[in-house]
């Protein structure tokens, strides 16, 4: 584990596409000298080893950085509260229930362990780490109290002790649903399986093309590649055109030597299990430009191939669309978004994206130990200028706050039914 440990701070200090940008930011010897303490004293668990590389990586301040433990004891699955918060004001309102069948989404915790909610904003600022109580993940906090203090529509408080459960199976939602009125909704929770994606637009054409009015529904989403949502371009976009590109901008790939080999090998993988040509051609170049800038550092890649005119026309339906956007929604999901803020009949309504984009395109290292790091490889040159989106996100053109109002309706949706123009400033001034 001191090895791999020694490995990640290279990667992190080499191959990782925020090494420039936040040089000296770590402290690899602090962590270094407590993997050593517990491993002389035969404390040191791949558990706690993975909560000590995880609590390193916190300093380069970038949500998409991921490390786990593959293989732990008795290969189990991972372990969570089974319930899910979100704080407004001084309480945390439970806002899912899976596994935690004591708890109803509505209730609220007014302390955990014997701390206010504001001392524990206090404690665990580090962990937190964002500028607004709607973007503050709380997961990691509860993993680490064991009892709550609880309420339920102003009730006497209870204390509740917490369990662990096994973590329920994700199933993406790729789904299309029309309306009485016409109005077609569609869900998208990740953009990681480009097939799914094609077969449900194809689905599903005679419903797109005929619909005057969409609301796509990206408040969760994980992620996964850009390629995925291509097939819902010309839809998104207006008929007069939109140019995706932008001069100012550029995206630069630190093609190390190792990050190339890893990439290629995941690319190559992927490539086996997807069906869908338009994918096909986009991995391929890009697999073809890691190849080609392999160990040349930061490079611009040249899409050239496959992008020869960036100046695109949509149809003429639908004529708007909304789209809910809320924190949850990262990654591919951020791309998403902001390509879609860039047409004319497209409103963006909710709260901001996670915004994890400044650094992205991740690359994987595997350990045999059981241990995996996944770390950005590249960069937006939109940084340089003080305009990145980390704790900010991609912003919405009108954002809803979050209150505990949402848990019992979907105020959302509500609002974005009463929007049916594509003039987006009626509703933003």
């Amino acid at each position: 584990m001191e090895r791999v440990f020694e490995e990640i701070v290279h990667i992190m200090n080499n191959d990782y596409a925020g090494w420039q940008d936040k040089k000296g930011c770590d402290n690899p010897e602090y962590f270094s000298e407590k993997i050593r303490g517990l491993q002389d004293r035969n404390q040191l668990s791949k558990e706690t080893f993975k909560e000590i590389v995880k609590d390193y990586l916190m300093d380069f301040n970038d949500h998409h950085i991921f490390f786990a433990a593959t293989d732990l004891q008795n290969n189990e699955k991972p372990k969570v509260r089974g319930f899910r918060v979100r704080r407004f004001e001084e309480r945390l309102y439970v806002t899912h229930v899976d596994s935690e069948n004591r708890l109803k989404p509505g209730m609220y915790f007014v302390s955990l362990g014997g701390h206010s909610i504001s001392e524990l904003r206090e404690r665990h600022h580090r962990l937190l780490n964002e500028n607004h109580s709607e973007r503050e993940d709380w997961t990691s906090i509860l993993s680490l109290y064991d009892v709550g203090e609880i309420e339920s529509d102003g009730k006497i408080r209870n204390i509740i002790s917490f369990d662990y459960y096994e973590k329920e199976t994700y199933t993406p939602t790729y789904s299309v649903q029309q309306l009485a009125d016409g109005k077609v909704v569609i869900t998208m929770t990740d953009f990681a399986n480009p097939d799914a994606i094609a077969m449900v637009v194809t689905e599903n054409q005679a419903i797109l093309e005929s619909a005057e009015q969409w609301i796509i529904d990206v408040r969760v989403n994980y992620g996964g590649s850009d390629s995925s949502y291509y097939p819902l371009l010309p839809y998104l976009l207006p008929e007069e055109g939109v140019d995706l590109a932008d001069d100012e901008e550029k995206m630069l790939f630190n093609c190390t030597d190792a990050s190339a080999n890893r990439i290629i090998a995941e690319l190559d993988e992927v490539l086996k299990h997807i069906q869908d040509e338009q994918a096909q051609v986009f991995l391929k170049v890009f697999k073809k430009q890691w190849e080609k800038n392999k160990g040349k550092g930061f490079v611009e890649f040249n899409f050239s191939e496959i992008i020869s005119d960036t100046f695109i026309k949509g149809n003429e339906l639908p004529k708007s669309i909304v789209v809910l956007t809320d924190v949850r929604c990262g990654s591919a999901g951020d791309s998403f978004v902001e390509v879609c803020k860039k047409s004319s009949k497209v409103t963006i309504i909710g709260r901001s994206t996670m915004g994890l984009n400044d650094y992205a395109n991740l690359a994987t290292k595997k350990w045999d130990e059981g241990f995996e790091l996944m770390y950005p490889t590249s960069r937006l040159s939109r940084i340089d200028k003080g305009q990145g989106m980390t704790g900010i996100g991609i912003e919405p053109h009108l954002h809803i706050p979050w209150t505990p109002e949402h848990i019992e309706r979907d105020v959302d949706m509500e609002i974005a039914f009463t929007i049916s123009s594509p003039n987006r400033l009626e509703i933003t001034n």
